[in-house]
């Protein structure tokens, strides 16, 4: 997840690059995604009544061991960060909604939980997200997290050639707000290569036709989130973990895709 003040920042540096993949190279990012996904599959099997979160990180954390691949999170310290993450895996939950720390804590039941994970693969990232609750559903939670994968869909859908940025953020928020959800832009999409965040940065809301033209080559992680009762957002005592100030439940979802000169190319999802 990446923050538009981080943008802002790049280009007052002159460092915006926006960078374009050939079609072998984006044959060459599918093991990372392949891999995100397969570890994402994993940790929502063991996602259960009486799991901890650090259970969960040392799963993922054990599967990058296993497949040689690297933590994009570990070492990750951004100007939003209070220090280097420390961890493999982001696990917000309830009315944490993104960039959650895992602590010691036992899901219990009814909990909502948003599991974001990027690693990379000889030398290629890939970065998603998914949220799930943990046992009995509600169904205004329910609701969320099915309007969180729309959004989603809407904003893969809109990434062809030909469409702007613009088109990808005017979808999501479409979609959020028809379902009564407010939308944050602080933080969005982004641009995903050799590093986990890069240009473009990638809103959840925004105009048709403006923006970033969309070129094939262009690989972003789109991630749309939502909160049940407002657009707010702070940062907890953790320094990293963002969470509602009204207690409102949250929900994200994220795939990394490469656009195409066929349409939206899905690096992050299940299957071959």
């Amino acid at each position: 997840m990446w923050s538009r003040t981080a943008t802002l920042e790049r280009v007052r540096q002159n460092l915006s690059v926006i960078e374009y993949r050939t079609p072998a190279e984006i044959e060459q990012m599918r093991p990372a995604g392949r891999f995100v996904a397969e570890v994402l599959s994993a940790l929502i099997a063991r996602v259960g009544v009486g799991v901890n979160l650090l259970e969960l990180d040392e799963l993922a954390h054990q599967m990058i061991r296993d497949r040689g691949a690297e933590s994009c999170y570990i070492d990750y310290h951004p100007s939003f960060g209070a220090s280097p993450f420390g961890k493999v895996l982001c696990t917000s939950v309830n009315d944490a909604v993104l960039h959650g720390l895992p602590h010691d804590y036992e899901l219990v039941d009814g909990d909502l939980v948003s599991l974001d994970f990027a690693a990379s693969v000889n030398g290629w990232v890939s970065d998603s997200a998914i949220s799930v609750i943990v046992g009995s559903p509600r169904q205004q939670d329910q609701q969320l997290i099915a309007t969180a994968e729309a959004a989603l869909g809407a904003g893969i859908e809109a990434a062809v050639p030909g469409n702007k940025i613009g088109d990808i953020s005017f979808a999501i928020a479409r979609v959020g707000s028809q379902a009564g959800y407010k939308i944050n832009t602080e933080f969005g999409g982004h641009g995903v290569g050799r590093t986990m965040h890069g240009d473009p940065h990638v809103p959840n809301n925004g105009r048709r036709g403006r923006g970033l033209l969309l070129r094939p080559g262009l690989v972003i992680a789109i991630e749309p989130w939502f909160l049940q009762g407002t657009d707010k957002i702070y940062t907890d005592r953790d320094g990293w973990t963002l969470r509602s100030p009204d207690g409102s439940r949250g929900a994200h979802a994220e795939h990394t895709i490469a656009i195409t000169s066929d349409g939206p190319l899905v690096l992050t999802a299940e299957g071959p």
